[in-house]
């Protein structure tokens, strides 16, 4: 008998059909493009954005993913929009982020939650209202109900702190890189208590602002699936001296857009000065 038959079956138990790994497109066509994009052409490429992640995750909770522009922020054009979804999370949707001129590039990074072996999509919209996708395979398990932490006590007593980044030379009119980071657990509301065993009920950031000299450089609505602790990397550019200011609120605040304290939540703000 020849080998290759003998060994068929084992290979088909290996590889059953259907295998997790597929790269499956079902839940983007059926749901997510129609429910944010109904009608609307989206074409592939990497003209205009492209997008960077671990093809296995080491971590399903923490995974860094990086958006790349390949157009500068002029008034004439620039990126308007990014969307960022997961398409297998159990909420697809990640974050969108809005940008101005401002920004110099539309390029991100931060870290993720990634809740198994899924497309990740950022979808960029530009300032004329035409779309563009880029995607990436990861492959990932339970990352929206990996466990909170060691001291969820402690993470609650830091939440709201903040602080700017600010990598490399200041140099006035032109893109510069800072990173946002925010004491924050994000609890996803399917994660369980390890002393308790009870689900901890939601509790994470629905915005950030990012001004500059009062101007607005990044605006973001996020979801669960952006990871403990965020940070945010993004460029602004520094026409001036000026201060940098960001604010957040979470879902326990009941005044998202107010800078002012927030029952039984609050809205936190951090200013950092730029000298160019």
């Amino acid at each position: 008998m020849r080998l290759d038959k003998l060994f068929l079956p084992v290979l088909f138990l290996i590889l059953p059909f259907g295998a997790p790994e597929a790269k499956d497109e079902t839940v983007w066509n059926s749901s997510i493009k129609p429910q944010y994009f109904q009608g609307k052409e989206i074409p592939e490429g990497n003209d205009i954005i492209e997008i960077d992640a671990p093809y296995r995750a080491e971590d399903p909770a923490l995974v860094p993913i990086k958006i790349t522009s390949k157009i500068p922020q002029t008034d004439a054009k620039y990126i308007k929009k990014i969307m960022l979804f997961v398409d297998k999370n159990p909420y697809p949707f990640v974050a969108d982020f809005e940008f101005t001129p401002l920004a110099g590039k539309a390029d991100l990074a931060m870290r993720i939650r990634v809740n198994t072996y899924s497309y990740i999509r950022a979808v960029a919209e530009m300032n004329d209202g035409k779309l563009y996708m880029a995607k990436k395979f990861v492959k990932a398990s339970g990352g929206c109900s990996a466990p909170i932490g060691a001291d969820l006590d402690a993470a609650m007593k830091r939440l709201g702190k903040m602080k700017f980044r600010l990598d490399g030379e200041i140099q006035q009119g032109k893109p510069s890189l800072a990173q946002l980071l925010i004491s924050h657990p994000n609890i996803t509301g399917m994660q369980m208590d390890q002393v308790t065993r009870f689900v901890k009920k939601p509790h994470f950031i629905k915005t950030i602002k990012v001004t500059f000299n009062d101007r607005p450089v990044l605006i973001a609505n996020t979801d669960i699936a952006i990871s403990a602790d965020p940070n945010f990397r993004f460029y602004f550019v520094p026409e001036k001296q000026g201060e940098l200011t960001a604010e957040f609120t979470d879902t326990f605040c009941e005044s998202p857009t107010s800078r002012a304290v927030c029952k039984p939540g609050k809205s936190y703000t951090q200013t950092v000065k730029i000298n160019p």
